[in-house]
């Protein structure tokens, strides 16, 4: 089984909570990208910025959440980010967002990496150190 590579805490903050107490859905949402940003400036990356003379960005080409218990405003959550899958020019993570032992949600992402141009968008390799560096962690967490 793998390990996570990354992790964040945060504490749910009261404008993240709807009407009955509980942590809109959307911001987990949110709370993974939080914690996928974290783990990519780590390694030395930005998410959006020049590369090589192009603009570059990560637009999502997947997100999914599934909900299993409640989080409620002050609580201190875990959010842990997993290496799935390291394509040529995408990248798909899983998330598990935890308080305490009690598991609150899980999801994953895929994004694609771009170049952004005047002629629109189109997918690029990823930075050759970005990927040696993700495939470096998916290998060594990825034992037993």
């Amino acid at each position: 089984m793998s390990k996570p590579v990354f992790e964040i805490q945060r504490h749910v903050e009261f404008y993240e909570t709807d009407m009955a107490g509980i942590v809109h859905f959307s911001n987990f949402f949110r709370y993974m990208e939080a914690c996928e940003h974290a783990f990519v400036r780590s390694l030395d990356h930005e998410l959006h910025g020049m590369l090589d003379g192009l603009e570059t960005g990560w637009p999502r080409v997947n997100a999914t959440c599934d909900y299993r218990a409640p989080a409620r405003f002050g609580d201190l959550l875990t959010i842990r980010l997993y290496l799935e899958e390291i394509r040529n020019r995408s990248v798909r993570y899983r998330f598990e967002i935890s308080r305490d032992a009690i598991l609150v949600a899980e999801g994953a992402i895929a994004a694609a990496h771009v170049a952004i141009t005047p002629d629109g968008i189109k997918a690029v390799p990823l930075p050759e150190p970005l990927k040696l560096k993700l495939q470096s962690l998916i290998t060594d967490h990825n034992r037993t």
